[in-house]
């Protein structure tokens, strides 16, 4: 089973990618959009596996965040550049720049034996899984050829920042003590 769970990882790490070539190169936007839905619920798989088998390990918990990361950045480089919106690019390198953040805080906290004031908050989930939402939105809006999807995406990735924003500014209130 824990072999399992890491698989279920390493499938987020690999579909970032892989959505990117599906979009870009081959034009396969329901490829893409199969390939981003199984991916995300890889997230919830792994977690929810690991803790119930209890085969949780060191290695999962590293890599689960990465592998986050990794598929919401090559989506958002994705759907920046088929999209050619510079809101949606500026809306995207606002999240990626919240990860970034985010991730330096955790380990200056880890290092200074303040993990646990940076642990995943309800909110970041919830952040997780509005990126998500938006991501297949837009996928699906590709797919479909639908206007009216795609801007309902981008009004959900916009939401999704105001989230990472607020979820970024706790985060570094409790680290810092602000």
């Amino acid at each position: 089973m824990k072999s399992f769970v890491l698989l279920l990882t390493l499938i987020r790490i690999f579909s970032g990618p892989l959505l990117f070539f599906t979009v870009l190169f081959f034009h396969e936007n329901l490829l893409a959009f199969l390939i981003f839905v199984i991916a995300s619920i890889t997230d919830y798989l792994d977690g929810k596996l690991a803790r119930g088998y209890k085969v949780e390990s060191s290695l999962g918990a590293t890599l689960d965040p990465i592998a986050d990361k990794i598929l919401v950045l090559f989506a958002l480089f994705t759907i920046t550049i088929a999209t050619k919106d510079p809101f949606v690019g500026l809306i995207s390198s606002l999240i990626l720049a919240r990860e970034f953040w985010v991730s330096a805080l955790r380990e200056y906290a880890t290092k200074s034996s303040m993990s646990h004031l940076t642990k995943v908050t309800f909110l970041a989930k919830t952040k997780t899984t509005i990126q998500f939402l938006a991501i297949a939105l837009f996928l699906l809006g590709f797919y479909l050829e639908n206007a009216l999807l795609i801007f309902l995406a981008s009004f959900t990735l916009f939401l999704a920042l105001l989230i990472s924003l607020k979820t970024a500014l706790d985060y570094s209130v409790k680290v810092f003590k602000l």
